[in-house]
């Protein structure tokens, strides 16, 4: 059965876009001339709308897209400035004060996968262990009602007692020390007030910069009681990773990585991630190579040992399109349906891989399974 006329009640093939835009319910129309002879009636809708986003915005109601088109449910909540109360001492990447990082640009198009020295392993070494310490900070925090700029404070914090800069913190002018990713957001969610809900899934990624290297990890969290299908979506997010994990070692093709993701996850029903891939990490935040997750990519290069770099999957609960809040950060399913994403920096060795950010207990498993 067709979408209905609002107007004569017939087969609809206009949507009013006005409605859209507010984020109305949809309003269909079989054609213009019905459109226009139901304006005036329908056009009492559109000033209700406005009229009450102007009432919510009177009483203090924090609404920054007023006419912003939500893909799901999850609204942006007010967050403090940027914090600049880093202490002196600490060493702090190129973008630091600018958020332009000088080096990750002028080493583009460059596309040399570079061999890490014994002394360079030992640093990324240490990154990545400091890395894995602060999220164990974050993962304890994680409960209903804590909201995501506490757990950013906390992680700022943990960065200090290390003497790590956290990389994230005004990287191209991202305003936090992490990113917290709930439900439908897919990457880059920046922290703010709204306290987590029961049922949420959220995904927190932290990466520290400590003695001029940077170690990356990321991890999916359940908030109280999730459904079944949400805890599906996290487990496969987790096996798929750890499935691509097991592929690492010298000879091994980059492209082939997405391969064996999107294999395993097509099996659970879900979608990749198209839009956001691994990359290289050492004394640059992102650099080569590009690791993308999904299968018949055009990745070059051949692992080697010394390689350094990160997967991080992406994984929806419906499609893999993605979309951006106006915040320019916050990437979303345009679906509204929920995403999860772990991530762990790698080392290539003689024999395989060493996760630099695993988990020190509990032989490396996930929170979620504790």
């Amino acid at each position: 059965m067709g979408v209905v006329c609002e107007g004569c009640g017939g087969t609809a093939s206009l949507q009013c876009p006005t409605c859209k835009k507010l984020g109305l319910p949809s309003s269909h129309f079989c054609n213009q001339s019905c459109f226009k002879a139901n304006w005036t009636s329908h056009k009492a809708k559109h000033k209700q709308a406005t009229n009450s986003i102007m009432d919510a915005l009177d009483k203090g109601a924090y609404i920054p897209y007023p006419n912003y088109v939500y893909s799901g449910r999850l609204r942006p909540a007010r967050r403090n400035d940027r914090r600049t109360d880093l202490p002196e001492h600490i060493a702090r990447p190129d973008y630091w004060k600018d958020g332009r990082p000088i080096s990750e640009i002028q080493s583009r198009g460059a596309g040399q996968i570079r061999v890490l020295s014994g002394d360079e392993i030992e640093g990324m070494r240490l990154a990545g262990r400091l890395g894995r310490e602060v999220m164990d900070i974050a993962a304890s925090l994680v409960k209903v009602g804590v909201t995501t700029e506490e757990i950013d404070d906390a992680v700022f914090q943990a960065c200090v007692n290390r003497d790590c800069y956290p990389s994230p913190l005004n990287y191209r002018g991202f305003p936090k020390s992490c990113c917290t990713s709930v439900n439908e957001v897919i990457c880059h969610g920046i922290p703010d007030k709204r306290p987590l809900q029961d049922g949420d899934i959220l995904n927190i990624d932290i990466t520290v910069f400590k003695d001029g290297f940077h170690g990356d990890l990321n991890e999916t969290f359940l908030v109280g009681n999730v459904d079944e299908k949400g805890r599906k979506l996290v487990d496969a997010s987790y096996d798929c990773l750890q499935r691509a994990i097991a592929t690492v070692k010298p000879g091994a093709k980059y492209r082939d990585v997405g391969n064996v993701i999107q294999k395993y996850i097509n099996t659970q029903g879900f979608s990749v991630v198209r839009s956001y891939c691994g990359h290289g990490i050492n004394q640059l935040f992102h650099t080569a190579p590009s690791v993308p997750h999904y299968s018949k990519n055009k990745a070059v290069g051949i692992m080697k040992v010394g390689h350094c770099f990160t997967i991080e999957p992406m994984i929806n609960e419906g499609g893999w399109g993605d979309t951006l809040w106006p915040d320019d950060w916050t990437a979303v399913t345009t679906d509204g349906k929920r995403s999860s994403q772990f991530e762990q920096t790698l080392l290539v060795t003689e024999t395989g891989c060493e996760i630099l950010t695993g988990r020190r207990e509990k032989e490396g498993q996930p929170y979620f399974r504790d």
